[in-house]
C-alpha cells in the first residue's frame, strides 16, 4: 500500500508572513520544510555574483541546474549556496526584485519545479511559496493562501530591515511590493493565484500565533476529514 505524505501548502503575496507562519508550523508538526522563495532568490543570487543579465535565459538556465543549496531550518531559516550562507542577503529588495524577475522564466520554472517535488518526503511537508497549492503541489490536501494589504506587508518589511540596521524608504518599499505584486499576478507562467480550494487568511490585523493557530485548526480539521 502507497503511504499518503500531508503536504500543506501556503501560498501568498511577498510579505505576508508565509515564511514565519510556514516554518513554525512546520516545526509544531514536526514535517519537513519547503521556502520556495529562498530558492529563487538563492538563484538571483548566484546570478548576480556572476554578473549574469536577468534576460539571458540560457546563463541562467544553466546556473540553476548547478545551484547547490542546503536549507537548515531549526529555529531560523539558515540557507546555503555552494557552501556559503547567504542568509542575510535573501531579504534584500535587490534580491527580491531581481529573483521576481527570473520567476517569470518559464525555462527556469521548469528546472527548479523537480528540485521542490523532492522535499515532499515524510512524515509531511509545509510549503511556502506563490504557486506552491496551483502549480508545484496540486494535489496537496491543505491550501493556504495568505494575504495581507501592500501598506501592512510594506510596514513589516521597514522594520525587519532598519531592525538589521539597514536605512530603508518605506514610500520605496510600498511601490516596489505593489510593483512586485502586479508582476507576480500578470506573468504568464504560474502567476501568483489563490487555488480554488484554499483558506484565504486576511493578516493585516492578525498576529503571527492567530495566523499559526488557524492554519494548524484547518491542519487538525483536514487531518481527521482523511481518516474517516
Amino acid at each position: 500500500m502507497t503511504m499518503t505524505i500531508p503536504v500543506l501548502t501556503i501560498d501568498g503575496p511577498s510579505g505576508a508572513g508565509k515564511g514565519t507562519v510556514s516554518r513554525m508550523v512546520a516545526k509544531k508538526l514536526g514535517w519537513n520544510y519547503l521556502d520556495s522563495g529562498s530558492i529563487y532568490r538563492s538563484l538571483a543570487i548566484a546570478v548576480l555574483q556572476k554578473n549574469a543579465g536577468l534576460t539571458n535565459i540560457d546563463e541562467i538556465v544553466q546556473i540553476a541546474r548547478m545551484m547547490d543549496l542546503v536549507f537548515d531550518c531549526n529555529d531560523d531559516l539558515i540557507v546555503k549556496l555552494n557552501g556559503v550562507n547567504i542568509t542575510t542577503q535573501l531579504s534584500t529588495e535587490t534580491t527580491g526584485n531581481a529573483a521576481s524577475i527570473i520567476a517569470a522564466i518559464p525555462e527556469v520554472r521548469l528546472v527548479l519545479l523537480q528540485k521542490q517535488k523532492n522535499f515532499k518526503k515524510p512524515p509531511g511537508l509545509v510549503a511556502d511559496g506563490r504557486d506552491m497549492g496551483t502549480v508545484v503541489f496540486p494535489e496537496a490536501q491543505i491550501k493556504i493562501f495568505l494575504t495581507a494589504s501592500a501598506s501592512e506587508r510594506a510596514l513589516r518589511r521597514y522594520k525587519q530591515l532598519m531592525e538589521k540596521g539597514i536605512d530603508v524608504n518605506i514610500q520605496q518599499i510600498t511601490r516596489e511590493i505593489e510593483e512586485r505584486d502586479r508582476r507576480d499576478k500578470e506573468r504568464k507562467t504560474a502567476p501568483l493565484a489563490q487555488a480554488e480550494d484554499a483558506l484565504y487568511i486576511e493578516s493585516s490585523a492578525l498576529t503571527i500565533d492567530e495566523v499559526i493557530a488557524q492554519v494548524l485548526s484547518l491542519v487538525a480539521q483536514r487531518r481527521d476529514m482523511l481518516r474517516s
